[in-house]
């Protein structure tokens, strides 16, 4: 089974793929998602998040918050 992954910025999405599985941070524990997981509303944290591919290939990407004025 596959899910749909945005990842988006203020100014646009720059990724848009299905993958197996999704590892975040959030305001308080890393969580797992895979398909057909139960709805969800949590804060995404300052943290890794690791995306499992389609192929079992795991991507790393380090997520941030950087507040303009």
């Amino acid at each position: 089974m596959k899910l749909k992954l945005y990842v988006v910025t203020p100014k646009r999405i720059i990724w848009d793929c299905e993958v197996k599985e999704i590892i975040l941070s959030t305001n308080s524990v890393q969580i797992g998602v895979l398909p057909n997981h139960a709805p969800i509303n949590t804060a995404v944290d300052m943290g890794p998040l690791r995306i499992c591919l389609l192929n079992d290939q795991w991507l790393q990407w380090f997520c941030r918050a950087v507040l303009r004025e």
